[in-house]
């Protein structure tokens, strides 16, 4: 073990024990499982059926089912009989958040119950406490006095439980004495299974979600850490990034956090949630697991012995210098390749964020703006925008006219022996395969290189991270760009693919750039798609807006630059008391404009004030047709009309400085 994964360079998945869920075997190897959440309300009976039907019939594995109440537990016996007199017998989990009776009813009837250890039995009103041993110790009797119950019953029924922590919605017990970190996760998560394994009940999945991916992956691997020192042994992992939202910063969110543990061979069942219809999430997640069930993805015989040069469980970015303006604190820049797009005029550059005004001759630069683009020919015939720099193959560079806007881009292998080279900042392409190329000993700390790390390895993300662990032992401070491409055919298996392969390093600290493109096919085939694929794209849309677009919103998913409004949306479920689909797609049309802040949209109370934590402000059902508003984690406005809502959350915006004319 590398303090939480079997390898840091190869795949090899982590073993862990078995879970029986009814028929489903789940961890010990076997394959990663699917699931998903229904929407309905529970006391529907006929919806929640016929939903329950369409997950399962689009690949569900496990269909989980909110019991906010013991009449939605008593319910779920209904439920489940007419799924399996139409003959359905995929297993049921019932959802449970502050109702231990309803948990109790609900274990005697479905295959699984999840509990929330943050509000299972504690209580969260936002205090500090603060706690003697004594005291401490004596809240933890009180929870095993009335958690045990429950695994009575789950060990009785052979029913599986989730542990589920929720980093927004950790107790007050839990904050006061570790505060709100991915440590204070695992504690909660960890109290509830020294319960159950003391009444030697071990039918148990854990999961550590967040809405922020850096802090999920960190507590997925502390938990995995804690769990082999103290037991020597690992439970199941079911990942997830909640409240991940919708559309492609959804997919992409998702995919950073799950893929990130995924590639370290974390994770038994995942789900994917999406601000959309429950059966949406099914193919996402597919995507997702594909990537480890196909022949280039190397499960590796060997744990590796490779020790890490920096920490797993925190974030700090990798130190680095400066070249030109990449690297030190700069923020990642990202490089659009325009290779593809044919002609270079300033029409092109709109797709990556520069528009220009012929009649006043000027350019407008958004946001999302590309910070260089890649070209195959020198010399555009057209003033480039004043932040704009340009990358060309090394002998095409020796012909541009302007060298202090053209850089040039070299492999490696002939780098040295090159003349001339840039005085300011030479690109340089190196495939990382495993073993580290002798020509960056004399490259290596070059003040002028920028190094670019890509691998056609199928484990491409650990051969890329090997590299950054020799660069970090050899002291190599060169900046870094992340070059990756796809070979794929849709747009959820690009965003994916460009997510998990950059994501997952981004989050480690590592990169100060990102490069995203497509083989030649993949592009051809991605013009037609990305059209026809009816989500966020127009017939305008083009190969290189969606990339450049997918680099930005992996690096806002990554919280290493921030360019646009972030949503913290929860996917629905029986208790939300709005139509969260219209409600999100309102909200974002007026706020889309407002960069760096933190909008969160919560379907009700339980999803409210804990797990919108990350959130600047927030927007949650608090009754049929009523709104709380919310700053930060303080109520604002209580009771708001929701026809008027939105235009009162404007107006919050508006009274904490955080709005802007669009």
């Amino acid at each position: 073990m590398q303090g939480y994964c079997e390898s840091l360079t190869e795949y090899k998945r982590l073993k862990t024990k078995e879970v029986k869920i009814g028929e489903l075997l789940l961890g010990n190897y076997h394959p990663i499982r699917l699931q998903t959440m229904t929407t309905t309300d529970t006391m529907d009976t006929a919806g929640t059926v016929e939903q329950t039907i369409r997950c399962i019939e689009a690949g569900a594995e496990l269909v989980r089912i909110t019991a906010p109440s013991k009449k939605e537990a008593e319910n779920l016996l209904t439920i489940r009989n007419e799924l399996h007199k139409r003959g359905y017998r995929t297993p049921l989990v019932a959802d449970i958040h502050f109702t231990p009776n309803a948990a109790e009813v609900a274990a005697r009837i479905v295959e699984k119950v999840r509990v929330n250890p943050g509000n299972y039995i504690d209580k969260k009103k936002f205090e500090f406490i603060e706690y003697t041993n004594s005291a401490y110790n004596a809240e933890i009797e009180r929870i095993q006095q009335r958690f045990t119950p429950l695994v009575k019953i789950c060990k009785e029924y052979g029913t599986s439980m989730r542990i589920g922590t929720n980093h927004g919605s950790l107790s007050d017990r839990i904050m006061s004495r570790y505060g709100d970190t991915p440590m204070g996760m695992v504690e909660s998560a960890m109290e509830f299974l020294r319960i159950a394994r003391y009444e030697d009940y071990h039918n148990i999945v854990l999961s550590m979600k967040s809405s922020n991916p850096q802090v999920m992956v960190q507590a997925y691997r502390l938990l995995v850490k804690q769990m082999q020192e103290e037991f020597n042994e690992c439970y199941p992992l079911h990942l997830g990034v909640t409240e991940a939202g919708d559309g492609e910063d959804g997919r992409i969110k998702s995919a950073i956090g799950i893929g990130s543990l995924l590639e370290d061979g974390l994770g038994d069942t995942i789900r994917v949630s999406l601000t959309e219809d429950p059966e949406l999430e099914i193919p996402v997640c597919r995507d997702i697991v594909k990537r480890y069930t196909l022949a280039g993805k190397v499960e590796t015989g060997s744990s590796g012995t490779t020790p890490l040069p920096y920490s797993p469980f925190e974030y700090k970015r990798r130190e680095t210098f400066t070249v030109d303006h990449v690297g030190s604190t700069h923020v990642p820049v990202v490089v659009a390749d325009l290779s593809k797009a044919g002609i270079i005029t300033p029409a092109v550059l709109q797709s990556v964020g520069y528009t220009y005004e012929a009649q006043l001759d000027k350019w407008n630069i958004s946001d999302a703006a590309a910070d260089y683009i890649y070209i195959t020919e020198p010399n555009l015939d057209f003033a480039l925008p004043g932040t704009l720099k340009v990358l060309v193959p090394a002998d095409k560079w020796v012909d541009s006219a302007d060298k202090e806007k053209y850089f040039p881009i070299f492999d490696i292998a002939g780098y040295n022996a090159a003349a001339p080279k840039s005085a300011v900042a030479n690109f340089v392409m190196s495939d990382c395969n495993g073993s580290f190329p002798v020509e960056l000993e004399n490259i290596g700390n070059d003040p002028t290189v920028v190094l670019c790390l890509s691998s056609t390895h199928g484990n491409a993300m650990q051969s890329v991270r090997a590299m950054f662990i020799e660069l970090l032992k050899r002291g190599i401070k060169n900046p870094v760009i992340l070059v990756t491409d796809s070979n794929l055919q849709t747009s959820d298996e690009h965003l994916i693919h460009f997510a998990t392969e950059t994501g997952a390093l981004f989050l480690d600290g590592l990169g100060d750039g990102i490069c995203l493109g497509m083989t030649a096919e993949a592009y051809e085939g991605s013009v037609t798609q990305l059209n026809a694929s009816g989500r966020n794209y127009t017939q305008n849309t083009t190969v290189e807006q969606f990339i450049n677009n997918t680099a930005f919103s992996i690096l806002q998913a990554t919280r290493t630059r921030i360019s646009k409004t972030e949503y913290i949306s929860c996917p629905s479920c029986g208790r939300t008391l709005f139509d969260l689909q219209e409600t999100t797609a309102k909200i974002r049309a007026v706020t889309n404009h407002l960069k760096g802040v933190k909008i969160a949209i919560m379907g009700c109370i339980v999803n409210g004030p804990g797990e919108m934590a990350d959130a600047d402000f927030g927007y949650v059902g608090s009754g049929p047709g009523k709104i709380t508003l919310y700053r930060g984690k303080e109520v604002v406005k209580r009771a708001v009309n929701s026809e008027i809502a939105v235009e009162e959350l404007i107006n919050l915006l508006k009274e904490n400085n955080a709005w802007i004319e669009p």
